[in-house]
């Protein structure tokens, strides 16, 4: 049964072939033409040190990467997500040194904090205050966390898209499922042909 799945994608992979190399033989004074009226820009120059040079340009400075790939618009959503993290975290920073002062005072007897009132009992109690510093700490860590992130999938996505700048996408390389019905038992038949042009 196996032999027979084999033979059959061998049959259609050779056949395809064959029709493929006969399409090339007669569009060949065409091709040339074509291909001498492209731009040297389209020639697809394939730089191998492109991918390197836009993750080194998004280390040193985030977007330049996208930039050197040309894709600007990804530009402010780098800067967006490292500024909004860089945001929070200033926020949580500055929650956190206000319940860690209060918290300290209190242990120290003063009563004078901003979360103690007028009255005589504390509005936030010293208990809440530990509370908010340990979740205003961990939200500040996650701020950074989030900003380290941002940074390496700035450089990740600019060397990626360097990769994919250059490669090569064109029709003479093709795979695709084929679904034929059957002349003689008229059932369908299903297969994967893939096509190869020979220049």
């Amino acid at each position: 049964m196996n032999n027979k799945f084999i033979y059959i994608f061998l049959f259609l992979s050779v056949n395809s072939i064959i029709a493929q190399k006969s399409d090339t033989l007669t569009l060949s004074k065409q091709k040339e033409i074509t291909f001498k009226d492209r731009p040297t820009e389209e020639n697809n120059y394939y730089n191998p040190l492109a991918p390197a040079k836009a993750a080194f340009y998004s280390a040193v400075l985030p977007g330049l990467g996208q930039i050197y790939n040309k894709r600007y618009w990804k530009v402010p959503i780098v800067y967006l997500g490292i500024g909004t993290s860089i945001y929070f975290y200033k926020l949580n920073n500055d929650d956190y040194n206000r319940f860690r002062n209060a918290y300290k005072r209190r242990l120290a007897g003063y009563t004078d904090d901003e979360f103690w009132g007028n009255g005589t009992t504390p509005i936030v109690s010293s208990d809440r205050l530990e509370d908010a510093q340990k979740t205003a700490k961990r939200n500040k860590d996650l701020s950074i966390a989030v900003a380290v992130a941002f940074y390496l999938l700035n450089i990740i996505d600019a060397n990626v898209d360097a990769h994919l700048r250059q490669f090569n996408v064109n029709n003479d390389l093709t795979l695709e499922p084929v679904f034929e019905l059957n002349p003689i038992d008229t059932k369908a038949n299903y297969s994967i042909s893939l096509k190869y042009r020979f220049k």
